[in-house]
């Protein structure tokens, strides 16, 4: 199928249901994305509301996460996609129901809602086994001439540029130097971070600790991204964070692609 210039969007909205009362709706309509990718809606697909079900205009698809009331995913697209599935189906791997892979012909969208690592070092320990395999898995398809884009909340600051305190934050998961050292092996496998590619030297953010809010005084972290594999780069025409969206502890993050 021939494409024009796309406008991608991924939001951790930290709970759809709660999300849908801020306005959720509301800046979809006019936002219009043509694809948006959600993680952590903390919802069952039998509890989704209508309004989220049937948004005009677009094909939607859910994954509900297996821990109830936590993660999940949406994806919601103006163009059906070829083929779309909710697991990544890796051998070896719980994947907790935490993507789903959409089949555009073009190029095959993950959006991912990576693991958390502070919970415990079992989770921690989960979380890098996720990473790992999910690297293998990815890097497969690259090698393959697959063109890839990788959206989501990866939960790691790679660089000390993408949070606002790194020296204070170096013993957190989040920003230990295995995770950062995960997603140095994402990019040398090929894999752009889009944002830097327009932004190098950008200090945005886009998650905020609500509890001591953290937004009024920006001091964030820029955990949510949109990756694309080397064969993809030309096509993406810009690329951005929408600091001034609301409604959850993160904002919505972007790209333009075209692809045709």
């Amino acid at each position: 199928m021939l494409m024009p210039t796309l406008r991608l969007l991924s939001w951790n909205v930290n709970g759809l249901r709660a999300a849908l009362k801020k306005g959720f709706a509301e800046w979809m309509i006019k936002d219009s994305p043509d694809v948006l990718c959600l993680q952590e809606t903390k919802v069952a697909e039998d509890q989704l509301p209508d309004q989220v079900k049937s948004l005009p205009g677009y094909h939607s698809y859910f994954a509900s996460g297996v821990r109830k009331g936590r993660d999940g995913l949406a994806l919601f697209s103006r163009t059906a996609p070829l083929a779309v599935k909710s697991s990544l189906e890796i051998a070896g791997l719980d994947d907790e129901n935490r993507a789903i892979v959409a089949d555009y012909g073009h190029f095959l969208l993950y959006t991912v809602y990576f693991p958390n690592g502070k919970a415990s070092a079992e989770r921690l320990a989960y979380k890098l086994r996720f990473y790992d395999l999910f690297l293998e898995h990815i890097d497969l398809l690259r090698s393959q001439g697959k063109r890839i884009v990788i959206c989501g909340d990866i939960n790691t600051a790679h660089k000390e540029i993408d949070l606002a305190r790194p020296r204070a934050n170096e013993k957190i998961s989040g920003f230990l130097p295995q995770e950062r050292a995960w997603m140095d092996r994402l990019v040398e496998r090929g894999f752009v971070d889009t944002f830097r590619i327009f932004h190098p030297e950008a200090d945005q953010y886009s998650w905020w600790d609500l509890k001591s809010r953290a937004r009024d005084r920006n001091v964030g972290w820029r955990i949510d991204y949109f990756f694309v594999s080397q064969n993809l780069v030309d096509s993406v025409q810009s690329a951005f964070i929408l600091q001034e969206v609301m409604g959850a502890d993160h904002c919505p993050v972007g790209i333009e692609l075209n692809v045709n």
